[in-house]
C-alpha cells in the first residue's frame, strides 16, 4: 500500500473515531459529579486519553513502504 492511500484510510479511520469520542466523552462529562476538581480531573483526562488508542494507527500510516525482494526462484531462472 503507497503511503498515500495509507494516509488516506487512516484519515478514514481517525476522523469518525475522534467525533464519535468527543461526543461519548461529553455525553460522560455530564454524569461526573458538579465538583469543579472532579470536572477538571476528568475532561483533563479525557482530553489525552484519546491519544493512546490512535498511536498504532499513526505508527501503520508513517511506517516506511515494505520493500519486495526478487526471490532465489527468479534469481536462478527455474
Amino acid at each position: 500500500m503507497t503511503p498515500r492511500l495509507k494516509k488516506l484510510v487512516g484519515l478514514l479511520i481517525w476522523l469518525p473515531y475522534v467525533f464519535i469520542y468527543l461526543f461519548a466523552a461529553a455525553a460522560i462529562g455530564d454524569h461526573v459529579p458538579p465538583h469543579w476538581a472532579l470536572k477538571l480531573l476528568y475532561f483533563a483526562l479525557a482530553g489525552v486519553i484519546w491519544v493512546f488508542p490512535l498511536k498504532y494507527l499513526m505508527n501503520w500510516m508513517n511506517a516506511a513502504p515494505k520493500v519486495q525482494t526478487k526471490s532465489k526462484a527468479s534469481e536462478t531462472g527455474s
